[in-house]
């Protein structure tokens, strides 16, 4: 049976700025490469294009996050409503399943490479299943290398994106990822893959999408030596613990052509630490990790969250003065938000601080839950002040410049400075 497939990814309006210039999300790319050859598949991403609601379609898969879970929602009604089987799948369905399945024919929980096929199969015998959960951790090496070079092509996209591994040993309380069905269990791809996915790929600069490239030093060395001779620039996520001590780690990093590493502090306090459960942080390391970057030439993105139990409202003078003292080049602040399916969410729901399900406002960016020492409105305002004080074009040159004294060029940074997450 010849079906018609469509793979769509809905528009955040909220989160635009971050994503309106990445590449084409991985997932749907990895699902088309083991769905079978004889069926026919397109990807709609709504950043770019508008959606046909009256194509004629055997069956649409809509991956959701929680911020734009009721636009996904809408668009599989409007689907079901013409007779389109619609899937829905992700980290927020695979949360919330039965909340999902209102609005879907079936609803896959966890990773959908191994399970993909299956419900192909079932939809053909006119048996589609209401759940579609995984049994076992995706074999990474099962998936074959994404080179649709058609699909990288695309010139809107300012960077593209690749994923060398998968999962998080650590359980942060708040991670998404990590209490995302296999997302403990830390796999990593076949080198030769993510090296043949980099060659196919005709832009420069590259975000690394793994939950850390820190997790396995030795994998990651080796990662580095390969990528090394494509000439890429590479933007790198990583921990405290090793990028504080491994220098052979670095130089690799920054021959492969890593520009910068976006690093996930959270918090100037090391009571906020230990009580979200970040075990590869110590707050003591913060300064040697910043300073060992920085001397192997790349740039330093720091990830600072608010909201955090032990938060006071001088959080946000205490962690500006921080950034400015340790000469941090750039960094994302982000609002403590409760996704569903997180340990983090299940709290505070547990303590009767949350106080909104309006997933539309679960952006990082919105307060959507009581905080523990200060007002709701406190943390927001203090929010905003901190974030336009921060992206003030005074401070923004000022980071270019001392960029550029590393030897990233002010085009490079700009671009890069607006579209990181």
């Amino acid at each position: 049976m010849h079906m018609k497939i469509a793979f769509i990814l809905p528009e955040c309006e909220s989160w635009k700025l971050v994503f309106h210039k990445m590449g084409h999300p991985k997932s749907f790319l990895h699902l088309a490469a083991v769905t079978p050859r004889d069926h026919e598949i397109e990807i709609v991403d709504e950043r770019r294009n508008k959606i046909n609601f009256n194509k004629n379609y055997d069956i649409v898969g809509i991956t959701t996050y929680t911020a734009n879970a009721f636009h996904a929602y809408e668009i599989a009604d409007k689907f079901r409503k013409n007779g389109v089987k619609v899937v829905l799948g992700g980290y927020h369905v695979s949360a919330l399943p039965e909340e999902a399945k209102q609005h879907a024919d079936s609803v896959v929980i966890g990773e959908a490479e191994e399970t993909w096929p299956q419900l192909l199969k079932d939809f053909e015998k006119g048996k589609l299943k209401p759940f579609y959960k995984e049994t076992r951790p995706v074999d990474l090496s099962a998936i074959p290398p994404i080179i649709d070079k058609k699909r990288f092509a695309e010139k809107s996209f300012l960077r593209n994106n690749i994923q060398s591994s998968r999962g998080c040993p650590y359980g942060c309380e708040f991670c998404a990822i990590t209490n995302y069905s296999a997302g403990r269990i830390f796999r990593t791809r076949p080198i030769e893959y993510v090296v043949e996915e980099l060659k196919s790929m005709p832009q420069k600069n590259i975000w690394m999408d793994d939950p850390s490239l820190t997790i396995n030093p030795d994998y990651t060395k080796k990662l580095f030596k390969a990528i090394k001779p494509l000439n890429k620039r590479l933007m790198c996520r990583g921990n405290v613990d090793v990028l504080s001590k491994d220098d052979e780690f670095l130089k690799l990093a920054s021959e492969a052509g890593c520009a910068e590493w976006f690093v996930g502090f959270e918090s100037i306090s090391q009571e906020n630490i230990n009580d979200v459960g970040k075990v590869t942080n110590k707050v003591e390391y913060y300064k040697n990790a910043i300073k060992k970057i920085h001397e192997h030439g790349m740039l330093v993105t720091g990830s600072f969250m608010f909201g955090l139990d032990h938060d006071r409202k001088n959080v946000f003078s205490n962690t500006l003065d921080f950034i400015n003292e340790m000469e941090i080049d750039d960094a994302g602040f982000f609002i403590l938000t409760p996704f569903p399916g997180t340990p983090l969410y299940e709290r505070l729901d547990r303590e009767k601080r949350i106080l909104t399900k309006d997933w539309s406002k679960y952006t990082w960016k919105e307060v959507v839950f009581q905080p523990k020492q200060m007002l709701p409105e406190e943390l927001q305002q203090g929010y905003n002040q901190m974030s336009k004080e921060f992206n003030s074009f005074f401070n923004r040159m000022r980071r270019i410049i001392r960029s550029a004294q590393l030897g990233y060029g002010p085009f490079f940074n700009l671009a890069i400075l607006k579209s990181l997450p």
